[in-house]
């Protein structure tokens, strides 16, 4: 079973997004982010497949959580950086989580 120190390995910070390109390699429907988290973390990329559920439009500028400390993935032509965070709806489509006030501090850590 996990403990608090496991989950305390992972680091999750608050970003926002900057930066929304298509992915039309990716084999699902999904979005090529670049997302900044502050000054000690820095600007990442992250693939998102989560085009079904968001334009373009409403994801920039939109804050998020990502776990930055886990290794890249390559995914076709694209290093993704950062596991950018969400959960499924009922139809398995991804929804992103998100903090629910509107100034959190960007590179902010969970805790």
């Amino acid at each position: 079973m996990p403990t608090i120190d496991d989950l305390q390995k992972v680091d999750i910070r608050v970003g926002k997004v900057i930066e929304v390109n298509d992915f039309p390699e990716a084999k699902k429907p999904a979005y090529k982010l670049r997302i900044d988290f502050g000054s000690e973390i820095g600007i990442k990329n992250s693939s998102v497949q989560i085009a079904p559920l968001y334009s373009k439009e409403e994801l920039l500028g939109k804050f998020v959580l990502g776990v930055v400390n886990f290794p890249s993935r390559r995914i076709g032509p694209f290093e993704s950086e950062v596991l950018t965070l969400g959960v499924p709806d009922k139809e398995g489509k991804v929804i992103l989580i998100t903090p629910d006030k509107s100034t959190p501090l960007i590179g902010g850590r969970m805790f």
